[in-house]
């Protein structure tokens, strides 16, 4: 099967139930160090319920153990090698420096015992910013506030801002609303959660593979897989196969 990464998202819409997607947040970014082909890479929020939102999650993250994975009590451990690490700490610094986002949690590291990145919220002050676009692949989500009156503009940009079409989840409490945001981001994952966080598919439950840019969306763990492993042929056999070329139509009359 071809699965070739992610850029995934939750979208938060503005009647959301905001702790719930608080929790998605934290347990979808940072679970595994962010090292998931699925892990929540960008969240859409209106600007109204921002403010709350970033409390909240700063709020958590403070309550967050980091250290080896000996310990069960830490709940982030060390990315995998140096490569990883000097790369997020590079998109970490890109934020840092940049005037089109700002840093609201973690942005520090360590390797003077491993590879440690702390978990980090980007603020994106740009729809477009480098974080919200790119693949990053460590401990890092980019959070940008959309106009509460602009609500399919951001949707749009959720849809288009990233090649990739791997996982991706909606908050909402409306199911009209529900039903907007998942029409409206129809094509934009191929694994769609609705009030959770968007990863954890399993198997045999949650056929899992993304389209666009993530690949062939491929589903496995399900019946669908198989066709990709077929080769079909189409076999025509013939009990009484005719023995003059011309056809009835073609009699005199």
């Amino acid at each position: 099967m071809g699965e070739t990464g992610g850029k995934d998202f939750i979208f938060i819409h503005p009647d959301a139930d905001l702790r719930a997607a608080g929790i998605a947040i934290v347990r979808g970014s940072f679970e595994y160090q962010g090292q998931k082909c699925s892990a929540a890479s960008r969240v859409y929020v209106p600007k109204s319920r921002w403010p709350q939102l970033k409390e909240m999650v700063c709020d958590e993250l403070k309550t967050i153990r980091m250290g080896g994975v000996e310990d069960f009590r830490n709940y982030v451990n060390a990315v995998i090698d140096k490569n990883s690490y000097d790369n997020i700490k590079d998109y970490i610094n890109h934020a840092k420096n940049s005037t089109e986002a700002k840093i609201v949690a973690g942005g520090g590291w360590d390797d003077s015992t491993g590879y440690f990145i702390q978990p980090t919220v980007i603020e994106a002050l740009m729809p477009r910013y480098k974080s919200m676009a790119e693949e990053i692949f460590g401990p890092v989500v980019s959070v940008y506030a959309y106009e509460d009156s602009q609500l399919d503009q951001a949707l749009e940009l959720c849809d288009t801002t990233s090649p990739y079409s791997l996982t991706g989840a909606v908050f909402a409490t409306d199911r009209r609303n529900i039903e907007k945001l998942s029409a409206a981001l129809r094509n934009a994952s191929g694994n769609f959660y609705i009030n959770d966080k968007p990863t954890g598919a399993v198997v045999g439950q949650q056929p899992f593979g993304g389209a666009r840019a993530s690949g062939t969306n491929d589903k496995a763990g399900s019946m669908l897989n198989l066709l990709r492993w077929a080769s079909p042929r189409a076999v025509k056999e013939t009990f009484a196969p005719p023995h003059d070329y011309g056809y009835p139509f073609m009699a005199e009359e």
